[in-house]
């Protein structure tokens, strides 16, 4: 057997992309499946985007652009976050990525030293953990309340002389719960006492369902010591295109940029036209598709109300987090094997006995998968 890296060795599959790839597999062979155990918007992009990058392709945007990222890009992002997230940003606190996981990946890279310790909030995304790893850092798992999924004064216990970052996401992927005030005052005080770097996640900031979404750099003393990342995927449709960005102090985004320098150098040059124009152009798109997931939203949980299925707080992003009884892998595979519906076990998250299903499905498709699911139990 070739001897290959230990490091990666130690570092799992994506559980949500292994099982859709398995309901792929059955779809080839002819079964019905339903597909809820992927984050990716139904949604086309919005033609304006695309129409902007078509722009660029025709006028030659095909060659390199600056590492950072081209400087309409940059501006655009600027404007967004002073604007919608209301903390001062200039182009140069700012890096564009190929989607928001690369960026976090490269601020991981940027942060942590063989050894500190990355403390991640559970339920969690599958890919903070490796990205962590892949660092040479240890992630350090502290679970959220299962009732509230907000932060209280037990995180402290989870910090240590070797914790370097915290890593936020909200609205949540997995559980769809938004942090409130308290909780990321919680952080900002631990991280301004502790000396730490966080990193904030915001990618589901556009799909919030009567809650108020909070960006923690925008807390006092909090925009220095904040790596924030954000992206396209989610609130302009936009998976495909592998746009993201990171936005922190100048010194950071240095060392963001070193790694990216030596990994992708930049994303693709006309994709970043169409990001200018996600940015700048009309953002009723992303208010119509909102509605449209808080529709969703509303139909899952009445049919998990029915079904006696308790569910986290889905108050953000376009998930419905299930408590089921048992083992959660053991139920998600009979929902797929019986039911022909693909939904993603907790235990993906760091979380087991729970179910995570997307609603980012017509209702059409919703309503025939929970019509399953209610057969299945």
């Amino acid at each position: 057997m070739r001897k290959l890296s230990t490091k990666i060795a130690a570092i799992a599959p994506s559980a949500t992309i292994e099982i859709t790839e398995k309901a792929r597999k059955m779809q080839a062979a002819g079964t019905d499946v339903i597909s809820l155990s992927i984050g990716e918007p139904d949604f086309p992009t919005p033609p304006h985007i695309t129409r902007a990058c078509i722009d660029a392709l025709s006028r030659g945007e095909t060659h390199y652009a600056p590492g950072k990222g081209i400087p309409d890009l940059l501006a655009a992002v600027a404007e967004k976050i002073e604007r919608e997230n209301g903390f001062p940003c200039s182009p140069d606190e700012v890096i564009v990525g190929c989607g928001a996981k690369d960026s976090i990946y490269e601020a991981c890279e940027a942060v942590l030293s063989p050894g500190d310790e990355a403390v991640i909030l559970d339920p969690s995304w599958v890919s903070y953990e490796p990205c962590v790893q892949i660092a040479g850092g240890v992630a350090v798992h502290h679970p959220l309340d299962p009732g509230t999924f907000q932060i209280d004064d037990t995180l402290m216990e989870k910090v240590s002389e070797k914790t370097r970052m915290i890593i936020i996401n909200s609205p949540s992927n997995p559980s769809g719960s938004v942090l409130d005030k308290d909780s990321f005052r919680i952080i900002a005080d631990i991280c301004q006492d502790h000396d730490l770097i966080a990193l904030s996640d915001e990618i589901y900031e556009k799909l919030v369902y009567g809650k108020k979404h909070y960006s923690l750099a925008s807390f006092s003393g909090m925009a220095e010591r904040t790596i924030t990342i954000n992206g396209f995927s989610k609130a302009y449709a936009m998976t495909g295109w592998r746009l993201g960005y990171a936005v922190a102090c100048r010194d950071i985004i240095g060392y963001l940029n070193r790694v990216q320098q030596h990994t992708i150098s930049h994303p693709a040059t006309f994709a970043m036209f169409g990001g200018v124009a996600a940015l700048r152009g009309p953002q009723q798109c992303v208010e119509e598709m909102r509605a449209e997931f808080l529709k969703r939203r509303n139909f899952i949980l009445r049919c998990l109300d029915e079904m006696s299925l308790p569910y986290a707080p889905a108050d953000g992003a376009f998930y419905a987090y299930v408590r089921v009884n048992g083992d959660d892998v053991a139920v998600a595979s009979r929902w797929l094997e019986e039911g022909h519906v693909a939904v993603t076990p907790g235990s993906a998250f760091h979380n087991p006995g729970w179910i995570r299903i997307s609603y980012a499905a017509s209702l059409d498709r919703l309503e025939e998968a929970m019509k399953r699911i209610r057969a299945v139990l």
